[in-house]
């Protein structure tokens, strides 16, 4: 991403309704498969570290360790979680075979320099047996937008896709489903109609709008924690198994 980018991304994530909502579907997905034995956990593609400080606080007992391609974020990684993070590509990411329990990856699949093929083969090359992916993707390419272009995203997915792309990786035990699904019009909207200078929708949002999104968001996570699948949305969430 651009320099900006990472910055408004660092001065944001820890309160824009949308992250709080997607890193609580990923650790949502997460408790429903949780491997049996704590291990490490790579956030593969960490940004500037905020699902890592919530994997950080959310998992004790674990051991969470970033990935990121850009240096900075790194350093800002880790002074915002107090966890390791290296610096490397998601493409070749360099992990020892079986070293963890668990991958997450947020958002990292769809951007223009990473190769989904490699990334995935290196996430199931890290995973120990029995280890679980977690992923999170923005969802149809029809919706590829100025965000997108200003966060260099070139890919938007649909769940049949993202399928077809854990099973050839040698994942099995597959689950997806969508998420945003409440908002999806109002996104879709925003999206589609007109056109914007090319910047991403990573920003603070006036305080009544951002409370009310984060309710909207906490009840998709309630409905995803019990299980149900959510047909529509701006986002995809998957999860699959290395056996």
């Amino acid at each position: 991403m651009e320099r900006q980018e990472y910055e408004k991304l660092h001065a944001v994530e820890d309160e824009m309704w949308w992250f709080h909502g997607m890193h609580a579907n990923l650790l949502a997905a997460f408790s429903r498969r949780r491997p049996a034995v704590a291990g490490n956990v790579l956030d593969a593609g960490c940004g500037t570290g905020g699902l890592l400080a919530k994997l950080s606080s959310a998992l004790p007992g674990w051991s969470p360790i970033g990935l990121d391609a850009d240096a900075e974020a790194c350093r800002l990684a880790h002074d915002k979680s107090g966890r390791p993070v290296a610096c490397g590509s998601v493409n070749r990411p360099p992990v020892a075979e079986g070293s963890f329990a668990a991958i997450f990856s947020a958002d990292v699949l769809c951007h223009r320099n990473v190769d989904e093929a490699d990334a995935l083969a290196g996430f199931h090359r890290g995973l120990a047996r029995d280890g679980l992916l977690v992923l999170n993707l923005p969802a149809y390419q029809w919706l590829l937008s100025e965000h997108d272009h200003a966060v260099h995203n070139v890919r938007r997915y649909t769940a049949r896709r993202v399928r077809r792309l854990l099973q050839r990786a040698g994942f099995s035990s597959i689950r997806t489903t969508y998420w945003n699904s409440v908002l999806f019009p109002l996104m879709a909207s925003r999206r589609l109609v007109g056109s914007r200078p090319s910047v991403s929708d990573v920003m603070n949002f006036p305080r009544p709008i951002e409370l009310a999104f984060r309710g909207i968001m906490r009840f998709e996570t309630m409905l995803l924690r019990h299980g149900l699948v959510l047909p529509y949305g701006g986002s995809i969430l998957a999860t699959a198994l290395k056996q």
